[in-house]
């Protein structure tokens, strides 16, 4: 499916992998509408993406708000494809130096990083199977899972758990929807430049950098977001997770 002249939902579009996407689709020609929580970064990506971005104040974890941003994207013209990055990653082992990990940091991150993500796509998939199909597609929905829904390390299980819930409801996804000509795809990215990394310090950065084979360094946000358009554009591409990650494989630690 052509980027160019169709909206694109993005959540989780005010920073890191979101925005990276959300720039990218809008220089590729697509309308972006992005939903995030109302902050300085929302207002710096807003300025960045110009007449080429809708921002929608909002929170995955709100079916009203999902619903909302859906709504706008469907008003500005053929809302053609979803890009779902909004996640939150909480560290946290199951038995800590406090005791049992609270069961409400668990259902945090599974209610923004799983149910966000699929109330996303739901609602999205609902709008786009009205549109006329384009080189056969209604509709393309990239998902964003992690390489910590394979390996995930201490202090990771809500995370990983959430992440392998995405990556493991792709191929369901796409069956379910192939019949209203909609195709679903997940990424899997590995150790991204993002905010969530930028708040680490200098060692655990360099740690984190020297576990990548090749190329020895962070993923850039570009990058993802040149798989996401990829993914979009190619017709072939269903039902499959994709790593982004230099060949990495995270140890324990």
């Amino acid at each position: 499916m052509d980027i160019q002249d169709n909206v694109v939902l993005v959540t989780g579009g005010t920073s890191g992998l979101g925005l990276a996407a959300a720039r990218r689709l809008a220089s590729d020609g697509a309308l972006v509408v992005f939903l995030g929580r109302p902050s300085e970064r929302a207002e710096k990506a807003a300025a960045d993406l110009g007449s080429r971005g809708v921002f929608v104040p909002g929170d995955v974890t709100r079916t009203e708000d999902l619903a909302r941003a859906v709504d706008t994207a469907a008003s500005l013209g053929r809302l053609g494809a979803l890009v779902s990055c909004a996640g939150i990653a909480v560290p946290g082992r199951t038995l800590g130096r406090q005791g049992p990990l609270p069961l409400e940091q668990f259902e945090e991150v599974v209610r923004v990083n799983l149910l966000g993500t699929f109330d996303a796509v739901r609602l999205a998939a609902g709008a786009m199977a009205a549109n006329d199909p384009v080189d056969g597609d209604r509709g393309v929905i990239v998902c964003t899972s992690s390489i910590a829904a394979y390996e995930g390390q201490e202090g990771q299980t809500a995370y990983a758990a959430s992440k392998a819930a995405v990556a493991g409801m792709t191929l369901p996804l796409a069956r379910d929807l192939a019949r209203h000509g909609i195709r679903v795809v997940t990424v899997a990215p590995g150790l991204f430049d993002t905010p969530m990394v930028a708040g680490l310090a200098d060692e655990a950065r360099a740690s984190l950098t020297a576990q990548t084979p090749h190329p020895v360094r962070l993923g850039r946000g570009e990058e993802f977001a040149s798989l996401v358009a990829h993914v979009i554009e190619n017709p072939m591409l269903n039902g499959e997770v994709i790593r982004l990650d230099g060949a990495v494989r995270l140890g324990p630690i």
